[in-house]
This record gives structure tokens, sequence and C-alpha cells, in this order.
């Protein structure tokens, strides 16, 4: 299982990358796609939607179940990825390059309080 060290997770199972320009890439990780099995449906958010910590966003849908994503941080949404809504299988085999949406922060400094990769890697390893 892959956890890359350049990028920051969530204990529901995101990760985020910070983007030069200061916006967030979030898509799931590695554990979740496996934990899901073959991914075949994604409702993305729409972009100009402003959304809460930890609010549902986003729905992913595997053969074995329907699994909420949550927003990371406050913010606004600036994009989906509409590649990955299109073939959703592409999560199962690249979990870290078909990301989900983008996100505008509303406040940089609440990334401090998501989990580098050794602090994920213990949830996925106590789970």
């Amino acid at each position: 299982m892959s956890i890359p060290a350049d990028l920051r997770y969530t204990e529901s199972h995101e990760w985020i990358r910070t983007e030069a320009d200061g916006t967030l890439t979030i898509g799931i990780t590695d554990h979740a796609q496996g934990a899901l099995g073959d991914i075949v449906f994604l409702d993305l958010p729409a972009a100009g939607r402003s959304v809460k910590a930890e609010e549902e966003v986003a729905v992913i849908e595997s053969v074995k179940a329907a699994s909420d994503i949550y927003a990371p941080v406050a913010g606004e949404i600036v994009e989906a990825n509409t590649a990955a809504v299109d073939a959703p299988e592409s999560i199962n085999t690249d979990p870290y390059g078909a990301w989900l949406f983008k996100l505008r922060p509303a406040n940089a400094a609440d990334l401090a309080g998501l989990l580098d990769a050794a602090a994920y890697g213990k949830i996925v390893d106590a789970a």
C-alpha cells in the first residue's frame, strides 16, 4: 500500500496535495480504493460551491458500497475531475493521480491540522 510522503491526509482517507497556486487537489487514498473495491460511479461537487471542513461533498460508489467524501478544510470548490467521472475505475489503478476535486482553502493555516504520511500510516495500520 502506498502512502506518499509529500501529501497530507484525513482520518476519512482523503489525500490532499497543495498546488503552487495555493489550491488543494483532493482524492482518496490507496487504502480507501482497496477497501472499496471496483469503483463504478462518482458524484462530485460543482465548481463555485462553498464548503465547510469535514462537510460531505462527494459520493463514490463501488460494487461493494457507497462512501461519502469529505472536504478536508473549509473553502470553495474550484474544479471537479470530469475525466474521473467518465472513467471512475481510474481511481483503482492510480489513486494518487486520479484526483476528485480541487478546493481553494478559506484559511491556509487549516492545513496544519491534517495528517502527515506517518500519522496516516498509523491509522491504516490500526484498522
